[in-house]
């Protein structure tokens, strides 16, 4: 598929914004008509095309991570960039997943009779167009994407500048999918800019766009809150707990805890910061601290932690309050449950919070009093994903309140509408 060109200047940034937005809003509603059939069609159709592409896909993301190192960008950033042909491949299986789970469109919510004999009904209904920022992850093209088309909506993307030719890769076996499928491929369109400028313009398009979901740092967030003029899914910092409580099973701690952290230090659901029961600080952390660090793993800590490993570094207020996505961890002993949930309601993001313990009191009480998304008893925080959820893939981690929570799937893209049938009943 031919590149769109790079556009540069403010005037044809704004001209070329609203010709992606009257495009995807006709686009929508074709979509929002399509038969599940047709949309399962263009799903597998890019799976196979993903498949295809891989050596095209590896060698854009070659690009990106090239790019991305001359910059000097993280390491935490280049885990996040970076594709290989087991990424490629889990992008393909998440469409042949999304593909399977059953189409929202139309589902029948709820449904009562009135007294009059109205019969009333709650049914699913696509948002319309979806605005999706999001950085450094190209994979969530394909998830965006995906879901997006799923769910019956047309979608806009802007990747992050870093994974830009990764993306528009990508992009290309989903475009592939629509056109098999004799859906309009303008239900999926990509920005063809890195100018930031297009994010400005997307954020005020609210005659095109129905709903922005960022995905990003916490910068891009709390641009796109501040600028926005059209309804916005949050994705916040994944500022994860887990609290060890004085019933906990230490060998399940002790294996939960590093699983959290190391599988992979860069997604939103790894743990960053760990709470002991003083109880059995002595006895538990020893081994989770030497786990740790023997694997490369920067433990910043209080005076008690400290004390039980001389490696262990000093922590300061601010590390309470950070998302590294890197081998670091911040670790504090607490008096109690009481204190765990006090610290986790004041430093907290609301995101993924998790309490292990044999203590089924303490656990109900962990899981009810933490106001976060995501609340995990005795499993790992990596759980927190839409996929291990069964939703098929996910936009990203909702942390507000409003439609939208937690992982955001092929559900929560929709809004319902209500039908009411009657029989010439009119109102007294």
């Amino acid at each position: 598929m031919t590149a769109q060109p790079q556009i540069s200047t403010s005037g044809d940034i704004a001209a070329m914004m609203k010709e992606l937005g009257r495009g995807a809003r006709k686009a929508a509603k074709i979509l929002s008509l399509a038969p599940t059939d047709a949309k399962n069609k263009a799903l597998r159709e890019a799976a196979q095309a993903l498949r295809a592409s891989n050596d095209e896909i590896l060698a854009a993301n070659a690009k990106d991570m090239a790019a991305a190192r001359a910059k000097g960008i993280s390491a935490a950033l280049l885990d996040r960039l970076e594709l290989n042909d087991a990424r490629v491949e889990s992008m393909a299986a998440g469409l042949d997943a999304i593909a399977e789970l059953k189409d929202p469109v139309g589902d029948i919510i709820a449904e009562w009779d009135r007294p009059n004999g109205l019969r009333i009904s709650r049914v699913r209904v696509p948002l319309g167009v979806i605005g999706i920022i999001y950085e450094s992850r190209p994979n969530v093209t394909a998830d965006a994407g995906s879901l997006c088309l799923k769910a019956g909506n047309a979608c806009i993307l802007r990747g992050g500048s870093e994974s830009y030719h990764s993306s528009r890769a990508i992009w290309s076996c989903l475009q592939q999918g629509l056109s098999a499928a004799g859906l309009p491929v303008e239900a999926i369109q990509m920005i063809p800019t890195t100018d930031r400028a297009a994010v400005g313009e997307l954020l005020t398009m609210s005659d095109y766009v129905d709903v922005i979901v960022p995905r990003g740092g916490r910068n891009l967030i709390e641009r796109v809150q501040r600028e926005s003029r059209i309804p916005v899914f949050s994705h916040l910092d994944g500022l994860v707990h887990i609290y060890i409580d004085e019933k906990a099973d230490a060998e399940k701690a002790q294996d939960i805890v590093f699983n959290s952290k190391m599988r992979r230090v860069s997604i939103c659901g790894a743990l960053e910061t760990l709470l002991v029961n003083r109880a059995v600080a002595d006895t538990v952390l020893p081994g989770i601290l030497d786990d740790l660090i023997t694997a490369g793993c920067e433990i910043r800590g209080d005076t008690s932690v400290q004390a039980l490993d001389a490696r262990v570094k000093p922590a300061t207020e601010e590390d309470w309050r950070t998302e590294y996505l890197e081998p670091i961890l911040s670790v504090r002993i607490v008096d109690d449950l009481r204190a765990a949930i006090d610290h986790i309601e004041f430093y907290g993001s609301h995101h993924t919070d998790c309490i292990i313990t044999e203590d089924q009191e303490a656990a109900a009480t962990f899981m009810r009093e933490v106001d976060s998304a995501i609340v995990l008893h005795n499993a790992s925080t990596q759980f927190a994903d839409g996929g291990e959820f069964g939703m098929g893939a996910e936009i990203g981690i909702s942390t507000g309140k409003m439609h939208a929570r937690g992982p955001v799937g092929v559900e929560q893209l929709t809004s319902f509408k209500y039908v009411v049938k009657g029989n010439g009943q009119t109102r007294p």
